[in-house]
């Protein structure tokens, strides 16, 4: 026996990310345009980073509250309350690092050996992933997709549990389609969970970049205190602090003592000078935040009017997130695409095979970035399409 073959099968199994290995083979090209992270080009501003900074330099450097410090934990409250239009308690937070250990302690919370967690595809890859390293069972559900866009059938998760299911992840708007969940599918998504007793994992990401109004709709929107709700949610996408690896769960106060617990057992909690940080952007940053859901918004019409105009690439503008999810007649294997787009376009793309069932023949572009090198990518990759 191996050295490989005496670790658990779930570690074994773990699938290799399908955007990294793209990015992999293109990082480091000369005038190569990178689109392939889920990720705006510009650094942590400077608000945000001197708060940081200065938490640092005043010997923050200590073991702290596990559960977030209370500073931070009022202030994700004050900045709920400014975009929910309701009151929340500080005790419904807890900081962690970043959204994907958020989404890990959901899901030890919810799902292990022999569970069911049914999740909608195309999807960010992570969850899924997560989800078979715990020891579940991840249920792909798809999306339906038209020339209008991408929608979601409830009946076809309903079809979905069986005895074995613990658990729905929803992530509206969607990494990497855009689809965003109207009310009514939130009810019905909601009705169900309550109905077979299942937990929702909610992720709400990018309920502020949302194209149709000031935020999407959420499941706080329709919600009972006692529903069996989990949200997710990461420092990273509104303030430009991807590599910080801060984030937040929100969740029922009963809840608070186990998922410090699991927080104690994982990483003992998040740097306080970090903490300092993810406050200036709650508390500073949303000039900065309104800033960049308007720059995407210049920026996905920009790239689906060049994109469009090849008459070759099929496009539905997303409504919420900051990224085109399209495809290109003629092309089935996005992997092998992805690759020969880096060759001969000098573009990263992210190849649609990383997001599963459905999302095969797409390619996943991220237009959280400055609208001249946005022009220039986008005509780089026409001239691609025109030649393939």
């Amino acid at each position: 026996m191996t050295l490989i073959d005496s670790l658990r099968s779930e570690a074994r199994l773990a699938p290799e990310s399908g955007i990294v290995a793209v990015a992999n083979y293109g990082r480091g090209r000369e005038g190569l345009i990178p689109l392939w992270a889920g990720e705006g080009d510009l650094p942590t501003p400077s608000f945000i980073s001197d708060a940081a900074a200065r938490g640092l330099s005043a010997g923050e450097t200590f073991y702290t509250w596990q559960r977030g410090i209370p500073e931070l934990r009022v202030a994700l409250a004050r900045y709920h309350e400014r975009h929910f239009g309701r009151s929340f308690s500080d005790q419904e937070f807890l900081v962690t690092g970043g959204g994907m250990q958020a989404i890990q302690l959901a899901l030890q919370a919810t799902a292990g050996a022999g569970d069911e967690v049914i999740y909608l595809t195309p999807a960010w890859p992570n969850f899924p992933g997560a989800a078979g390293v715990a020891g579940a069972k991840p249920v792909a559900v798809r999306l339906d997709q038209s020339d209008n866009g991408w929608t979601c059938d409830v009946d076809k998760i309903e079809a979905a549990v069986t005895e074995r299911t613990t658990a729905i992840f929803v992530n509206s708007p969607s990494n990497p389609t855009g689809w965003t969940a109207d009310i009514e599918t939130l009810k019905a998504i909601l009705d169900l969970a309550r109905r077979k007793n299942l937990w929702i994992i909610a992720d709400e990401i990018y309920a502020l970049f949302y194209y149709g109004a000031a935020r999407a709709p959420s499941f706080m929107d329709i919600m009972e205190d006692e529903d069996r709700i989990l949200f997710v949610n990461t420092f990273s996408k509104n303030w430009a602090m991807t590599g910080w690896r801060i984030g937040w769960l929100r969740l029922h106060p009963s809840l608070q003592q186990t998922f410090e617990n699991l927080i104690q057992y994982s990483t003992s909690g998040v740097a306080q000078f970090m903490q300092r940080g993810a406050i200036a952007a709650l508390e500073h940053g949303d000039e900065f935040l309104a800033s960049q859901i308007e720059r995407a918004r210049q920026a996905r019409d920009l790239v689906c009017g060049i994109l469009g105009e090849t008459g070759r690439a099929r496009i539905s503008a997303p409504q919420g997130a900051f990224y085109l999810f399209f495809s290109v007649d003629g092309i089935d294997d996005s992997r092998s695409a992805a690759f020969d787009i880096v060759d001969k376009a000098n573009v990263g793309l992210a190849p649609g095979t990383a997001f599963g069932d459905g999302g095969e023949a797409f390619f996943r572009l991220c237009f959280h970035r400055r609208l001249d090198q946005l022009e220039e990518a986008a005509t780089r990759l026409a001239a691609w399409i025109r030649s393939t």
